[in-house]
């Protein structure tokens, strides 16, 4: 394929305008709570579709449609444990979080909640969470920057270096400027340009493959390849139906999302957003399986990619041969979106942990508003340029780059989320050694080959010790002085 110059106009239009949304709320940002929790001022609809987008990465147009067309819908059960997770995590984190996080202190990041949760003055707490989450939005991070670097190197046939350079540079361009109304804005839109392309792209294919039926895709994907329950060896093994539904877990350990549930006007609006963002996930995941399933009938050729990695630029076939130049640079600005709204928040929370709970914490307490926003701005630059770094491997898998962060996170920081808000007994030394656990099970799961051949997701393994551990910790722990619980109690009643 040529580059087409008007698929270039689509792209230089929509960074363009990503790019004037930054500036303008650059402008906007004041002080430290502007910068990263927009004033606690978000709306129902931006905090719905910038908490998804947000958070489905470059994985909903790359990963999940190739493991669809690889394996068949036996590849959905990440996509319904990610649904009811999404679900969960509106209904039992949203409010509370809204609620506990204004009541301990106004706070504005996870790690500083977490230590005010407490009533400690001890740093400990904040420090371990920094280094938790600068470590796995690294990785995450990388994942976002392979997605764009993918997109250029197939649109405009670069290498895959000076890819990753172009698409690294204009993530962190408007992520350095904005801050989180920026990013809540930004990914308010690009939620939108997903949506729409994920319904528009599988819709085409399937109005352009004539013969179009369940028989046809079985008789090219194998008997199994329409069986939730089956894949091309037989039975799926309860271990990957327990993998993919254990991915929900992972929600309730999200920093990048959680701040959307903090930064909402108030608590009352939760449930509009909890509609508008399961609308948004449901039809976006089945879509996007639908896109390696149609895709598959549209190509004619199992074969036609060598591997699950290589099936991962599908979306982007198929827009390119349905749609004409400027309507499918459109499309394809769907997967820098993706890119985009996940590597802006990730980035932001990174930074505001680095900031925040690490250089004002430890070292400059009397930091001023301004020197916290430049040292997050540093930060920035400091966290791209080493998930640039992550991200040079030209094979790198988004599905792999994605699943480790996530089990990372999820397990480091769900359990200890989950009973925060609903368990007054937790202590703050259950809370550190769940963390420290939760994250050092991930890390070992995925890298001792024996544990890894289990098959099983190193996210069930962590969140369940994790949770095990913080339990048996706290109750051998003292009782939460009386002053803490009574934050406890005064944060589940307060109407906010």
């Amino acid at each position: 394929m040529q580059i087409d110059t008007s698929i270039l106009i689509a792209f230089v239009l929509y960074f363009g305008l990503m790019l004037a949304i930054g500036i303008y709320f650059y402008r906007k940002s004041k002080n430290i709570s502007d910068y990263f929790l927009g004033g606690r001022q978000l709306g129902s609809w931006v905090t719905a579709l910038s908490a998804q987008a947000s958070d489905m990465s470059g994985w909903l147009l790359l990963g999940l449609p190739a493991a669809a067309f690889w394996s068949g819908l036996s590849a959905a059960w990440i996509a319904i444990g990610l649904g009811i997770g999404t679900y969960l995590n509106w209904k039992l984190v949203a409010v509370r979080l809204r609620k506990f996080t204004a009541v301990a202190d106004d706070s504005i990041t996870i790690p500083q909640y977490l230590q005010n949760r407490f009533m400690s003055k001890s740093t400990a707490i904040r420090s371990v969470c920094a280094i938790i989450i600068f470590v796995f939005f690294l990785v995450y991070t990388a994942s976002a920057f392979s997605t764009g670097a993918k997109l250029f190197q197939y649109v405009f046939h670069l290498d895959y270096v000076t890819a990753l350079t172009i698409g690294s540079i204009i993530i962190i361009a408007y992520t350095f400027l904005g801050g989180f109304l920026a990013a809540c804005w930004t990914d308010f839109i690009q939620g939108m340009l997903m949506f729409a392309a994920l319904v528009i792209v599988p819709i085409a294919a399937a109005f352009n493959t004539p013969g179009l039926s369940s028989d046809f895709i079985v008789s090219l994907g194998g008997d199994n390849f329409l069986n939730l329950f089956a894949d091309a060896s037989g039975k799926v093994a309860l271990v990957t139906i327990i993998s993919g539904l254990v991915w929900g877990l992972g929600y309730f350990g999200m920093p990048h999302i959680l701040i959307r549930f903090m930064a909402i006007k108030d608590s009352a609006m939760i449930k509009k957003s909890r509609i508008i963002a399961m609308i948004w996930v449901s039809i976006t995941l089945i879509a996007a399986v639908c896109v390696g399933v149609i895709g598959l009938a549209f190509l004619g050729n199992h074969g036609y990619y060598a591997d699950a990695g290589a099936a991962e630029v599908i979306f982007m076939d198929l827009v390119t041969r349905l749609f004409p130049g400027f309507i499918a640079g459109v499309l394809l600005s769907a997967i820098l979106a993706a890119a985009m709204s996940t590597a802006d928040s990730q980035l932001l929370v990174a930074a505001s942990a680095v900031s925040n709970d690490f250089y004002k914490a430890l070292f400059r307490r009397n930091a001023s508003n301004k020197e916290l926003m430049w040292v997050s701005r540093a930060a920035v630059m400091v966290i791209a340029v080493i998930a640039y770094l992550l991200a040079l491997d030209p094979n790198s898998s988004v599905m792999g780059l994605v699943s480790y962060a996530w089990a990372g996170f999820g397990s480091s920081f769900g359990p200890v989320i989950l009973l925060s808000l609903f368990w007054k007994r937790l202590t703050m030394k259950g809370c550190v050694a769940g963390m420290v656990v939760g994250g050092l099970t991930v890390v070992l799961w995925e890298n001792i080959p024996a544990l890894a051949a289990t098959g099983l997701y190193s996210l069930a393994p962590g969140f369940v010790i994790a949770l095990a551990v913080i339990v048996i910790v706290s109750l051998t722990d003292k009782e939460p002085s009386r002053e803490v619980q009574e934050l406890f109690d005064r944060a589940r009643s307060v109407n906010i």
